[in-house]
């Protein structure tokens, strides 16, 4: 590839919505910088030097330094961020979609964790975890009171640690300790199924290192199952987001070769770059294209998309380019509105900088940033209503958000009326038993309304569009 800047991306969270960072990883600092503000670096070495002789009590010259650079990144957008030796390891834990614990997906139920599904092969899965336990502790810590990240923390460790976790199955009614022995897990970012004869459903929960060869494999054993498929509902919804590369080689899956997929556009030369359905752009160094396995029958097979608020960064510019250029039908709510790119440069051994270089716009020129992709069918996550999407939080609600470039914003007035029902329903909701909750799941037809709404679709049948959703940014839609 000739371009200066080669995306091979890298995912982090992103700020207060645990959106998934679309990043690129730059090794090589500018050649050239701006003159240095001397004045304004002479009153910050002052300040330094007060702060470190005056203070009540003695500082940390290093953490006073560290916190100073924090505080001047936050301070650009939600999604820039200074990266300290604790959080950059994360920060690459998490782009190889690889850490080292038990291996459960998990969720929180009356403030236990429960186990959604054991990764298959893990040590938690080899342990006999089922789908539903509840955790109750965690070594000696009660898992009560905890948020999940931090029971998240107490169950991850370093390789062949132990871990006590006391499980109580309701199908049993018994509780019992299991003792597990740490190790590196892969995780799954692709699933899928055929749902009948004819129709399947793939989803992508986040985008990966191995998210493309997981997705191709995917695909090789829907095609395995059902060579006659007629209809393919891909579920983007509460994705994240993650590799820039992984986004653009799924969009090439179902696109004509060399048309556009994605662009970007900032300050740096190297930033303003097109995407194409093309291997060079998304093919890893040294390896071979990941999508020549792929059955031809994926290219036009009909497609329908399915989206949230949570849908973010990659999983949009997905959705965007799959929209702009009419290959598939859009369904669900206007997704999260994270259209903008960070750049990772490390600092040294151990620490890093992610900055926001670029936003990135669809095929058609438009920017998502802060203002989302509006499906072309606008579906509600139940039959009842969006009963809690209101509660999300979306790009345009993060404090210091960047603008989208292409006009003002125009936020929808009744959103805090509609905020504020969305907490009661939640509130009267939380109080029902768990098993009357109305809660979707993924990928089962008899509770995931939206999947029975694409499905309809894909089958020319009627599809119950809202009445609801309002779509925020209505002055930008009409000027496209």
């Amino acid at each position: 590839m000739s371009h200066k800047l080669k995306i091979a991306g890298l995912i982090s969270v992103g700020a207060l919505a645990g959106a998934l960072t679309t990043v690129s990883l730059q090794t090589v600092a500018r050649g050239s910088l701006a003159p240095l503000p001397l004045e304004e670096l002479q009153q910050l070495a002052a300040v330094f030097g007060m702060v470190k002789s005056d203070y009540v009590e003695p500082v940390d010259e290093k953490k006073l330094i560290s916190d100073a650079i924090s505080g001047m990144v936050a301070s650009l957008d939600p999604h820039s961020q200074y990266f300290d030796k604790k959080s950059y390891k994360e920060f690459r834990e998490g782009t190889s979609g690889r850490f080292v614990g038990v291996g459960i997906e998990i969720s929180q139920e009356d403030g236990l964790v429960k186990v959604v599904s054991p990764i298959e092969g893990s040590p938690a899965y080899r342990a006999g975890l089922k789908p539903n336990d509840l955790i109750t502790k965690i070594d000696d810590t009660v898992v009560k009171g905890l948020s999940l990240s931090d029971a998240v923390k107490r169950m991850r460790g370093e390789p062949s640690t132990k871990v006590t976790l006391t499980i109580f199955r309701k199908e049993e009614n018994r509780t019992f300790p299991v003792t597990i022995t740490r190790e590196e897990i892969k995780t799954l970012s692709v699933k899928g199924k055929v749902l009948e004869p004819g129709f399947a459903w793939v989803r992508l929960s986040q985008f990966q290192e191995r998210t493309v060869e997981d997705f191709v494999r995917k695909i090789e054993e829907v095609y395995k199952t059902d060579p006659n498929l007629r209809g393919l509902v891909l579920d983007l919804r509460n994705d994240p987001g993650g590799l820039l590369d992984a986004a653009v080689a799924v969009s090439a899956a179902f696109l004509p070769e060399n048309v556009t997929v994605v662009s970007t556009n900032g300050q740096l030369p190297e930033s303003k770059f097109v995407y194409k359905a093309s291997p060079e752009f998304y093919q890893r160094r040294s390896g071979s294209d990941p999508l020549r396995r792929l059955p031809a029958a994926i290219k036009t097979v009909p497609l329908v998309v399915l989206v949230n608020e949570g849908s973010a960064s990659a999983s949009e510019i997905v959705a965007g380019a799959l929209q702009d250029h009419k290959r598939a039908t859009i369904l669900g709510s206007q997704t999260f509105g994270k259209g903008s790119v960070q750049t990772v440069r490390p600092l040294g051994p151990d620490t890093g900088l992610k900055l926001t270089t670029a936003r990135y716009y669809t095929p058609s020129g438009k920017s998502i940033q802060a203002r989302g992709i509006v499906p072309d069918v606008l579906i509600d996550e139940s039959e009842e209503g969006n009963l809690f999407s209101m509660l999300r939080t979306r790009e345009a609600d993060l404090d210091k958000h960047l603008g989208s470039g292409q006009g003002p914003e125009v936020k929808d007035p009744n959103r805090e009326r509609l905020r504020e029902e969305a907490r009661k329903r939640a509130e009267e909701e939380s109080r029902k038993p768990a098993s009357e909750r109305k809660m979707p799941e993924f990928g089962v037809l008899e509770k995931d309304f939206q999947l029975v709404q694409a499905l309809n679709q894909l089958k020319g049948r009627p599809v119950l569009v809202s009445k609801t959703q309002v779509i925020e940014n209505k002055a930008e839609k009409k000027e496209n």
